[in-house]
């Protein structure tokens, strides 16, 4: 039915780059913010990058500067940007679209699978 399909995930050493795809099928998500999340072993599921539907942008502080978000409506897609990527930035990174650009509402989320993303040292 409705999926959201992440890719670009992988292992990369610290100071690297990646960067995450996601593609929508199934319905468009043209009203609703999309964006990304990211949940390490034993953390929490938080946000990282999110877009509202007219382009305003949510950076989490952890990242900022180094993390930078794009989207494109008539694609269907989201693509996060990763450079000079630490170790902490290890986590099961998931594509996200919802209500909020700033959190998780239940009832509302819709998840990709999880990319997984490994920056060694």
């Amino acid at each position: 039915q409705v999926q959201l399909q992440e890719s670009g995930g992988g292992l990369v050493r610290a100071g690297g780059s990646l960067r995450l795809s996601c593609v929508a099928s199934g319905r468009t998500f043209t009203g609703y913010a999309m964006g990304w999340y990211r949940q390490a072993p034993g953390g929490e599921r938080d946000v990282v990058a999110t877009m509202a539907p007219r382009g305003e942008t949510h950076i989490a502080d952890s990242v900022k500067g180094r993390f930078t978000i794009s989207r494109n409506h008539t694609r269907n897609m989201v693509q996060l940007h990763m450079n000079k990527l630490y170790p902490e930035d290890t986590a099961t990174y998931y594509c996200h679209a919802g209500i909020s650009m700033y959190h998780q509402t239940t009832g509302y989320d819709n998840w990709g699978q999880g990319t997984q993303v490994t920056v060694s040292s």
